[in-house]
């Protein structure tokens, strides 16, 4: 827990330029590999690791050295220019504050130990770091006006491609092939190489990837890698249906709902659609899926015993009560995409996502009902404070930052304004807090436990599974994921204290309740 504010407080710290730069995806990837390919290794290791309290303050130490000369070079307070040896000496001094973070947790025989152990593993992931690293200016490139032939040959292509679709429902469309720009007299949009694909291409690659390295001893090869294309392809035709529906709105009438809400959503449901339609035919399809896999040798020296699977629980390797966790939030996620990509800058679907977090929690209620729902009273407290961190950052800088939400609330009738902010509040206060908490600590703390995350008890999650967790929270929060991660933390440290999720959920409702009411009777819309 210590360590996870620490590294909070690290991500907050003030600098003037880029700290680590280029090393932050070389040493992204080599942790990932790392830790991905040694996981099994890692399972087997039980070690006495003692925290060093010394090296932790040696580590504090380097940070509120960086954390100073930034501060200062930002203000330009006597030598301490933005310059390069600024930067030079922020680097080294957080570099080395890294390293004494490291081995005050996991001490240096340890860390001997663990290298030993894995073989040469410290060195296939040195090179997947150091090929992470020098693919980072080529990927970037794509992304450049000046282009590179694969970016520029997929930009041509899409365009080309939503022209011949535009001319099925407009046959007096705008083309201009020099400068990407097609639409029609009323509404026209630029064609960038960002818009062409690229992003959803690659975020299906690597979760397709990830999906097949997952489940590889359930799926059969090399079958299953020839669905990679075919989502990558999918993905790509969505995309160039997704410019031609943007055209299309935007020409209706609706410009603000094209750019604004369907522009932003329509790639993620596009993404999310064949990401699902991919997970499911690899593990329904039985020309992918394996009826058998093979399971390690508990000696570690027999051949490895062919294991059938059965049934649809044993396939998925997961929990009947699965779908009572995660279908709630789902429905919320699937809910929001719907309702923002109908929305200009007012989401006034707002109420969808309510209905169908009730309808989901309303359909699995015979499995949530076995829930012990009593809470103490130190849950509405938990809430409480995580309402008072989560304000802090603005009542710190004092920025009123502006929203859009309360002038077009004043626009509405005053019953259409009063249905909306209800339907907002009982969204804040009874589903979210009961979707989120099934999901982060209900299923995914506890499912980083063990695989049947049911026969987890809340008190047994450990301090990794909630760090994770909470780290996964807190990034749904966009721009507050600190503090969204601090809340997180604080959730799940409730649930694990009292052994109830029902308390994380309450301290949950606790927070969403208080900002509410802050937010309707301050009139600072900007925290909803």
């Amino acid at each position: 827990m210590l360590v996870t504010v620490d590294v909070l407080v690290v991500a907050a710290t003030w600098h003037a330029a880029s700290l680590l730069g280029p090393l932050a995806p070389f040493g992204i990837v080599m942790y990932a590999v790392f830790l991905g390919l040694g996981h099994s290794y890692f399972k087997t290791q039980k070690h006495d690791l003692r925290f060093s309290a010394r090296l932790f303050g040696a580590h504090l130490l380097c940070i509120l050295v960086v954390s100073s000369i930034n501060i200062a070079a930002l203000h330009g307070f006597g030598f301490l220019l933005v310059s390069n040896w600024t930067y030079l000496v922020s680097r080294v001094f957080l570099l080395t504050g890294l390293l004494l973070l490291a081995l005050a947790c996991v001490p240096l025989q340890a860390w001997t130990s663990l290298v030993r152990g894995t073989k040469l593993l410290w060195l296939y992931s040195l090179l997947a770091g150091g090929l992470a690293w020098c693919l980072r200016y080529p990927f970037q490139s794509l992304w450049d006006s000046s282009a590179t032939a694969p970016g520029r040959a997929l930009q041509f292509i899409t365009f080309h491609s939503v022209e011949a679709v535009l001319r099925l429902f407009i046959p007096d469309i705008y083309v201009n092939s020099d400068t990407f720009i097609i639409g029609t007299p009323n509404f026209s949009i630029f064609v960038a190489e960002a818009c062409s694909g690229l992003e959803g291409i690659g975020l299906v690659t690597a979760f397709t990837v990830i999906w097949l390295w997952y489940f590889r001893r359930e799926s059969r090869f090399p079958q299953a890698l020839l669905l990679i294309p075919c989502a990558l392809g999918c993905v790509w035709l969505l995309n160039i249906l997704r410019i031609s529906l943007l055209i299309l709105i935007g020409n209706a009438g609706y410009g603000e709902v094209a750019m604004v809400g369907f522009h932003s959503q329509a790639g993620w449901i596009a993404f999310t659609g064949v990401a699902f339609a991919f997970s499911m035919t690899t593990r329904k399809l039985p020309w992918v899926r394996r009826r058998y896999y093979l399971l390690p040798a508990s000696d570690g020296n027999s051949l490895p015993v062919p294991v059938i699977i059965e049934d649809k629980d044993a396939q998925s390797g997961e929990s009947p009560a699965t779908g009572a966790y995660l279908v709630p939030f789902l429905a919320i996620l699937a809910a929001s995409f719907l309702s923002k990509a109908a929305s200009g800058y007012f989401e006034w679907l707002y109420p969808l996502r309510f209905i169908a977090a009730a309808i989901a929690i309303w359909r699995y209620w015979p499995n949530l009902k076995k829930i012990d729902w009593r809470f103490s009273w130190w849950a509405p407290a938990t809430g409480a404070v995580v309402f008072a961190i989560w304000l802090l950052p603005s009542l710190w800088t004092h920025d009123a930052e502006t929203s859009r939400l309360g002038h077009a609330l004043a626009n509405l009738s005053p019953l259409e304004r009063n249905l909306w902010i209800a339907f907002r509040v009982a969204a804040a206060v009874l589903t979210v807090p009961i979707a989120e908490e099934l999901a982060f600590r209900g299923y995914l703390a506890r499912r980083l436990v063990k695989r049947e995350f049911d026969a987890v008890p809340f008190s047994a999650v450990t301090v990794l599974s909630i760090g994770l967790s909470s780290v996964a929270f807190g990034l749904m929060h966009g721009k507050q994921w600190i503090v969204g991660i601090i809340a997180g933390l604080a959730y799940a440290g409730i649930m694990k204290w009292k052994g109830r999720l029902s308390d994380a959920m309450v301290a949950h409702a606790t927070s969403n309740l208080l900002l509410a009411i802050w937010v309707l009777s301050r009139g600072d819309w900007s925290q909803w």
